[in-house]
């Protein structure tokens, strides 16, 4: 059984804090000493909730080590994209984190527990 949350939206809709995988597919890798990330989902309502939720403000909340993000919107493919600068440092050879090429930060992205309005389910 999944969570329900107390929390109502403006419009009374039944939302779940559940992780975002549920319904967003993800992506990540490196470039250079960026970090490039895609976010998808399936349906055209699905989007619509993605654009109001991972704002560029929103995403450094549930990635805390982001420091400045760009943000590019695919609407045909349903899909976000974002560009973390200098997430990785002067890239792979150098980088220090766990992970240097940034290849599970799609996967550590849709980890994060979101209001999802339950239509979207």
């Amino acid at each position: 059984m999944r969570p329900v949350s107390k929390r109502v939206s403006p419009k009374k809709v039944p939302l779940r804090r559940i992780p975002l995988g549920t319904i967003a597919g993800a992506r990540s890798g490196d470039k250079g000493g960026d970090a490039n990330l895609g976010v998808w989902v399936r349906t055209d309502a699905q989007y619509e909730w993605l654009r109001g939720e991972l704002t560029v403000e929103r995403v450094k909340e549930l990635l805390p080590e982001a420091g400045e993000v760009d943000r590019y919107e695919l609407p045909n493919l349903k899909a976000l994209n974002f560009v973390l600068h200098g997430l990785l440092g002067d890239g792979v050879a150098s980088s220090t984190r766990f992970d240097p090429q940034a290849k599970a930060l799609g996967e550590w992205l849709r980890s994060r527990h979101v209001e999802i309005p339950e239509a979207l389910l």
